[in-house]
């Protein structure tokens, strides 16, 4: 997923073991933005699915109500290998009544309420995690106060490395090299089905691109500094904004009131003034594909481009020991960011454990 050198917490021994062992050892629940009003000509749904993609758990009830897949709204995507609580929106003629009656395999209905409008991505506050981590070392109350110790300390400023997890390039690890080949102007292989999968390639670039700007900012020790040029993102608001001196900025973010972001190179995309180090060290990224700004304007379509954090926040932790070898860990993130990741640094697979 990210050099086992980039762990953030690389001082503190990892636990060690397994995750997703089963399903049920990986459960996330949305938290949402908003709730069903109880009126109006859509229907939201809150679902419980396991062992299910949020795209093969659409097409399912798609196909037992009647209705298209587009027509289905969700807030986010969600692991298929978990046990996941999130919600959907269902369009007209579809009633509440009908959608508590839906009987589908991995796939529970909890509620369902009417609704004026449909779900769209990103209308949620975020997720809470519960993971599940087996075959601890050395024994599970030493992996446990581990685990708590790295998890203070991704509390910290500026928070967690923002990394994509491997699930966003797909179960053969290719999308991000076939979303390459649509900014090339080359033909993927394989061939993309429809522009829905269009767009998922050419995030699937976007965010490898990403990945690599973030390995350079912490393999240069630059995660919580603020260089010349940066955009900056607010955390408690989103906005963002280029900083006019570092040295004014720099205990904003030492405070956690800002972060960092990085670039999901696009033909809209904010970009850092030029000749700063922050637009040096994104035009690197681009030098080395041989691609310039401009080559986005042809996948304009697939994606405009934007901002994203180097850093999210952590918070509602907690940790226990549970029966066996095994501890829980439980702790929330913003949308988009990667419970993974947090994982990989309590877990540290491939390292030395201590």
């Amino acid at each position: 997923m990210f050099p086992s050198s980039l762990y953030l917490t690389c001082e503190i021994p990892g636990t060690g073991g397994s995750l997703k062992v089963a399903p049920e050892d990986f459960r996330v629940e949305e938290i949402p933005a908003y709730g069903p009003t109880g009126q109006g000509d859509h229907v939201l749904v809150t679902v419980e699915k396991r062992d299910l993609s949020t795209f093969e758990a659409v097409r399912r009830v798609a196909a037992a109500l009647g209705v298209k897949d587009r027509d289905i709204g969700t807030a986010g995507l969600k692991d298929r290998h978990a046990v996941t609580v999130q919600q959907i929106s269902l369009p007209p003629p579809v009633t509440p009544e009908r959608a508590r009656s839906l009987d589908l395999p991995g796939l529970r209905v909890l509620s369902a309420e009417r609704h004026p409008h449909k779900l769209k991505t990103g209308h949620l506050k975020g997720n809470r995690f519960v993971l599940v981590i087996r075959g601890v070392l050395p024994k599970p109350d030493v992996a446990a106060e581990r685990a708590r110790l790295v998890l203070d300390r991704l509390r910290q400023p500026p928070g967690v490395p923002n990394w994509y997890g491997e699930q966003r390039f797909g179960a053969r690890g290719d999308n991000a090299e076939r979303g390459r080949s649509l900014v090339r102007g080359e033909r993927p292989i394989p061939p993309p089905r429809d522009n829905k999968e269009k767009r998922l390639l050419f995030s699937a670039f976007q965010s490898e691109l990403f990945n690599r700007y973030l390995t350079a900012r912490m393999t240069d020790g630059l995660l919580s500094r603020v260089i010349t040029g940066d955009v900056l993102r607010k955390v408690a608001s989103g906005g963002i904004f280029a900083t006019d001196d570092p040295t004014v900025d720099q205990p904003r973010l030492d405070s956690g009131e800002i972060v960092p972001t990085g670039p999901m190179f696009g033909v809209s995309m904010r970009a850092p003034k030029e000749g700063t180090d922050a637009a040096r060290r994104e035009a690197s990224i681009l030098a080395d594909e041989q691609l310039q700004p401009a080559d986005f304007s042809t996948v304009g379509a697939l994606g405009e481009g934007t901002r994203r954090p180097l850093a999210v926040s952590l918070d509602g932790v907690s940790v226990k020991e549970i029966e066996g070898d095994a501890i829980e860990i439980t702790f929330r993130l913003p949308p988009g960011a990667y419970a993974t990741v947090v994982a990989a640094e309590v877990v540290k697979p491939g390292l030395s454990l201590g």
